[in-house]
């Protein structure tokens, strides 16, 4: 048995029926490069695969057991009933097959919470894309990983070649899953935890107050661009979300971004930033809705310090602004490279770890009905919102991937969206790629896809935009 940490914890506790925190990979998969194939589907390859290497990803066999009357942190706890066949299911999309018919499967997928009485994924191989290609749809609860977290597990599924053995396990019955704990039991051990507490709040307290002070004096003394929550414009995204998301997706050269980035001096996120903010210049002029300041982003930032292979999320946020006023994009380009920069100058003082701090000091309880109320109270629409979206890029490999030994064409990430921030951009690079995934509630973006759509030719304007003195 393993307690969830503290931020695990809070994903799960801050789950709501219109708002189930979990992310999605999709991997777009071309089983022609499949070795030997036998005539076998290639579903019962993929099978054979995930069976062999679950003892690789424990989290996969590990269900949530709570505490009592959510007093402290639930536990992950191996499901003595795991069933692959439930978790692992076979699709295939309607003719065409194109684009549409993949990415309207995906949002049905990503509108349906997790089942809690068993481990919390579920992924799908989706037949019938054009060309003869598979996709390996995965959901998974954010309380299980972040992308880091979802970089190991590719790691783990994924091989370098398309001949690699599924290197099972040594026997059929090696995994013996442990005993399921009761609830005397476990709210005996929240008992003893819970009388740690104070101390935990004194700790967090003492470490956040001294960390804004340093990151305030510091913001002053070197004028800090700075982004901060509660400044940002509202925009329609901005309101309570439904339960129904709508999905799509965009995918650039990784060699133009690198070349944009040596051109100007910036970064690759600020480059893949920018495009984003370029999008939604375009996309907010379409709706008659462009704002006359910047954009808040809230970016996902990993604080990994040792095992990168570890599972469960070991982040924490930094804020910048996207600055879809500017018409010039070199400007663009440059206002968000400032942003950043104070971002992380911001985000050093006030620790990286004090999100993870705070999230262990309240009981799941406190998460929960501080959740409800502020969905029920409609607090987001009375005030200004804290944040317009959330925007995140994770590094991916750069050499080329297979799963039972098909290559890996696209990799697209989705991360969840929540009231009053309707959509969420995950971006990851793979091989010559930068991949895009949008997501949002339906009813607040119902054209994401034209947002998708701006990507490349918010890149084209910044790429074709000589450098700023």
């Amino acid at each position: 048995m393993q307690y969830l940490t503290g931020l695990d914890a809070a994903f799960l506790a801050l789950e709501s029926p219109t708002a189930p925190m979990q992310v999605m990979g999709i991997a777009i998969l071309d089983p022609a490069t499949v070795p030997d194939p036998d005539g076998r589907p290639f579903y019962e390859r993929v099978r054979e695969l995930m069976a062999a290497r679950l003892h690789l990803v424990p989290p996969l066999r590990r269900r949530v057991v709570e505490v009592p009357f959510g007093l402290y942190v639930p536990a992950w706890v191996d499901d003595p009933d795991f069933d692959l066949d439930y978790h692992l299911r076979r699709a295939a999309l309607p003719a065409p097959g194109g684009e549409a018919e993949l990415d309207a499967f995906i949002a049905e997928v990503a509108s349906r919470p997790l089942d809690r009485s068993r481990p919390l994924w579920e992924a799908y191989l989706v037949e019938g894309l054009e060309g003869g290609r598979q996709a390996f749809v995965a959901k998974l609860h954010h309380s299980m990983i972040d992308g880091l977290a979802g970089v190991a597990i590719l790691a783990a599924l994924f091989d370098v070649a398309p001949d690699t053995p599924f290197r099972p396990e040594t026997r059929a019955d090696a995994w013996v899953p442990e005993r399921v704990p009761g609830d005397a039991e476990m709210l005996g051990r929240a008992i003893v935890s819970i009388a740690e507490n104070p101390a935990r709040v004194m700790r967090a307290l003492v470490s956040s107050v001294s960390g804004v002070i340093r990151a305030v004096r510091r913001a002053r003394d070197e004028a800090l661009d700075v982004a901060l929550p509660l400044t940002a414009p509202r925009l329609v995204m901005n309101r309570s979300i439904s339960a129904r998301r709508t999905v799509a997706f965009s995918s650039l050269s990784l060699a133009d971004v690198k070349a944009v980035k040596q051109a100007h001096g910036v970064t690759v996120n600020d480059v893949v930033l920018a495009t984003l903010a370029g999008a939604l210049r375009r996309y907010l002029a379409f709706r008659e809705e462009l704002p006359g300041r910047s954009l808040v982003a809230a970016i996902p930032t990993s604080v990994r310090t040792g095992d990168h292979d570890a599972f469960g999320n070991q982040v924490s946020s930094m804020f910048a602004s996207l600055p879809v006023e500017l018409d010039d994009p070199a400007e663009r380009l440059h206002a968000v490279a400032r942003s950043m920069s104070g971002a992380k100058g911001f985000h050093e003082e006030v620790g990286p770890f004090t999100l993870q701090e705070w999230a262990a000091t309240a009981a799941p309880v406190v998460f929960s009905r501080a959740m409800r109320a502020y969905t029920r109270l409609r607090i987001g629409e009375r005030i200004r919102p804290l944040i317009n979206l959330v925007a995140s890029n994770v590094p991916g490999p750069p050499w080329p991937l297979y799963f039972a030994g098909a290559r890996l064409e696209e990799l697209h990430p989705l991360g969840p969206v929540f009231d009053d921030c309707g959509l969420n951009v995950t971006v990851i690079s793979y091989l010559d790629r930068v991949d895009f995934g949008f997501i949002a509630c339906r009813e607040l973006v119902p054209d994401v896809d034209a947002l998708a759509r701006f990507v490349p030719a918010a890149f084209a304007e910044i790429r074709d935009a000589a450098p700023v003195a």
